[in-house]
């Protein structure tokens, strides 16, 4: 059962026009051939591997979707899960330091939602505690005995990462004695400074001995610093999700050529078994894979990610590092309008009114009407199609006694509601919008 303050979520978003950020399980179509591989890939990343996959999709198709669904379902499978969005001045793919801010943004549990770093640092000291003192050695009154022992627990569990990274530990270490005394402005800061955050002030850096701001080669080991804390506390892993990796092609050569190579680290840093625990997925279009200012221009980072998609869909292999998502048709479109229509009648005045006069066959003709002003494009129709039936049709029928979507409404296509792949399909270029009559 989805929750009123779920639907609502997904209502919302939709109406929007933008992809929820939970609930996708209620409305999700055409994944269940990829499920039973993505969650043997999950499990296998519990047991302590990594995995890294490639998901494609033209734009519009579905892939922020998809990434979302693959979190939630892998957050109620025990994990956590990241979604970072590639851009050529926020997020640069090659600055590993600003990915990994963004991965702590963004990082989310079943329990905790975004933002969920600071309560997994301070679940891990409780389970560290817990560990001393299940050891029988120590009076559980004795407060500086236990913060000293839990030191010595906490360095060995993060051994290897203090090799390369001792900032970490010292980090964590000086923040759980400014928890302990009660120095809050001390704590937010160093764990500003844990998440990647720039311009923490140098007495709070100074405070812990540390030096300067997190470094592209120091970010790559505070992630695996990430992921031993996870797994110390309890979580399966983590799911990573780098979206819009294709922006890559409109960037500068230099920035192109340096993000391309470090997708290439990513891969062979996962295969070395850098990262235990991390399930990586990169979401772009065909042309990015395949077109010539891509991936194509690294041959190895394409030897890498090279899979043959000549055969048919049906036939195509999950297992692969690369998989596409199937091709959105009318039928699934329909599919997933009538699942979106039934959410909203759940939370709507008159559910049956709605299920009445917004009926299958209506869900119907008006994925036709959207895939056909869209170049029969039935692929990047999703977003647009769902926004229509949401904020055009659904909001109206549940709020106008008196309104019939057969008789009252024409669906309209303008430029600004479009995004560039919608209105590259439709032809609009114009501000003269598209009207259409759905009978």
């Amino acid at each position: 059962m989805i929750s009123p303050a779920r639907r609502s979520e997904i209502i919302d978003a939709l109406r929007r026009g933008t992809v929820p950020r939970n609930g996708l399980d209620a409305f999700a179509v055409g994944v269940e051939r990829l499920q039973a591989t993505l969650d043997d890939e999950l499990a296998s990343v519990s047991s302590g591997r990594a995995v890294f996959k490639a998901l494609r999709g033209e734009y519009g198709s579905g892939k922020t979707f998809f990434g979302r669904w693959l979190q939630e379902r892998a957050r109620a499978a025990g994990f956590a899960s990241s979604e970072v969005q590639i851009s050529e001045t926020e997020t640069p793919l090659h600055r590993m330091e600003t990915i990994y801010r963004r991965l702590i943004e963004r990082l989310a549990t079943a329990d905790a939602g975004e933002g969920a770093f600071r309560g997994i640092i301070d679940g891990w000291f409780y389970v560290l505690e817990q560990d001393v003192l299940a050891a029988g050695q120590l009076d559980p009154n004795d407060a500086q005995g236990l913060m000293a022992a839990t030191g010595v627990l906490m360095e060995q569990r993060l051994a290897s990462i203090n090799k390369v990274a001792p900032a970490f530990s010292a980090a964590l270490r000086a923040y759980r004695e400014a928890v302990a005394r009660g120095d809050t402005a001390l704590a937010e800061g160093l764990v500003s400074w844990v998440s990647g955050q720039p311009n923490v002030a140098a007495q709070i850096k100074r405070a812990a001995g540390l030096k300067g701001d997190i470094d592209h080669f120091g970010a790559a080991s505070f992630i695996a610093g990430v992921l031993a804390i996870l797994r110390d506390s309890g979580y399966h892993g983590l799911i990573l999700v780098i979206d819009e990796v294709e922006t890559l092609q409109r960037m500068r050569a230099d920035t192109r050529e340096k993000g391309l190579n470090g997708l290439r680290q990513w891969i062979d840093e996962i295969d070395a078994g850098r990262f235990p625990g991390l399930y990586l997925m990169i979401n772009g279009t065909p042309a990015f894979y395949d077109g010539p200012q891509g991936v194509q221009r690294l041959a190895p980072l394409a030897q890498r990610l090279h899979v043959d998609f000549s055969t048919e869909a049906r036939f195509d292999n999950p297992r692969a590092v690369q998989i596409r998502l199937p091709n959105f048709d009318l039928a699934l479109l329909s599919q997933v309008g009538c699942k979106v229509r039934d959410i909203f009648a759940e939370v709507a005045v008159d559910a049956d009114r709605v299920r009445s006069l917004v009926d299958d066959r209506y869900v119907h003709d008006l994925a036709v009407a959207v895939a056909g002003k869209l170049g029969g494009r039935v692929g990047v129709a999703p977003r647009i199609f769902l926004k229509k039936l949401v904020a055009d049709v659904l909001d109206r029928v549940d709020q106008f006694a008196d309104f019939a979507p057969r008789q009252h409404y024409a669906l309209t296509l303008a430029p600004n509601e479009l995004t560039r792949s919608e209105a590259a399909a439709s032809g609009l270029s114009s501000i003269d919008a598209i009207e259409l009559d759905v009978e």
